[in-house]
């Protein structure tokens, strides 16, 4: 029998110290690109891939993003009243079900492999995906549906891989390449943010997994790795090399925007704003009157 992708985890614990002081308040998570939330994306991307339990690993300091998906009667009376149907649909899409979404705190900052340990009691012994939603990615088809359709014919742990130049090689999780399929590959392990020249491939590891509970065995361990946090790429290592599980690289289609920095989120602000049509035709003349100020004044 096939198991299915159900559930995922959602590690939003980060202080988001690169965005200060806006993050002092507001939860990155719920920074926006353009008029919706980091996560409203994550969210709209993973229930399209058929997930339907939303686990979401958080610290203090996050009341905002539980907020977020509260229902918020006063607001959509005043919608309704004034006959705004159209962000009253808005509105709603955003509200998540009781019983649709959990919450769990990491109580200390030991790394991503260490929060994603934290929803071990809400997965059981089931496959489940993880997404980060500082990984943006632009797709005809989300990425993780993309990544669904491929577990459904491997029923192993999958990667979302893209390549990058290999000086930022190190910034990253790496694949070591046993067979190059094309869109899929198969793996003899990973390397956790490897020391510059030392990479295996130049095929880094984002923010988007799905993982099999033996997954989650591995990292009861609690080993700490790279920067002596407890690293996910390492219990999946372990899930491979200890339990025989494969592990597979995925070369997802689309567009990747790291909005973990400011000149990533920057960009997919830009990005995303373009392919609005009532905005792309005012930003649009925007970027290139200041490209021609810009060129004019060197």
């Amino acid at each position: 029998m096939r198991s299915k992708v159900t559930k995922a985890i959602f590690p939003v614990a980060g202080l988001g110290t690169r965005f200060l002081p806006a993050t002092k308040s507001v939860p990155k998570e719920i920074m926006t690109l353009v008029d919706r939330p980091l996560v409203q994306y994550a969210i709209d991307e993973a229930r399209a891939a058929g997930i339907k339990e939303f686990i979401f690993v958080t610290s203090r300091g996050k009341g905002a993003l539980e907020d977020y998906f509260d229902n918020a009667p006063q607001l959509e009376q005043e919608l309704r009243r004034k006959g705004k149907d159209e962000l009253l649909d808005i509105l709603r899409n955003t509200n998540m079900d009781s019983g649709e979404v959990a919450y769990m705190r990491q109580h200390k900052p030991l790394g991503l492999g260490h929060a994603v340990w934290c929803a071990r009691r809400l997965i059981a012994n089931e496959p489940f995906a993880v997404i980060l939603p500082d990984d943006v990615i632009a797709a005809d088809k989300p990425c993780l549906a993309q990544m669904v359709e491929a577990f459904e014919e491997t029923q192993s742990n999958i990667v979302a891989a893209m390549e990058v130049p290999e000086d930022k090689a190190s910034a990253y999780g790496v694949l070591d390449i046993k067979e190059d399929m094309g869109q899929i590959v198969s793996t003899k392990g990973m390397v956790e943010k490897p020391a510059r020249g030392e990479a295996p491939s130049n095929l880094a590891v984002i923010g988007r997994y799905i993982l099999t509970p033996t997954v989650l065995q591995k990292l009861n361990k609690k080993k700490a790795g790279a920067g002596g946090e407890i690293q996910l790429t390492d219990a999946i290592a372990d899930a491979r090399e200890e339990a025989g599980e494969e592990v597979y690289g995925f070369r997802f289609s689309g567009q990747r925007f790291d909005c973990g920095s400011k000149a990533g989120f920057l960009q997919a602000t830009v990005a995303f704003a373009l392919a609005r049509d009532e905005l792309r035709e005012d930003l649009m003349n925007f970027l290139n009157d200041t490209v021609y100020a810009q060129k004019a004044a060197q």
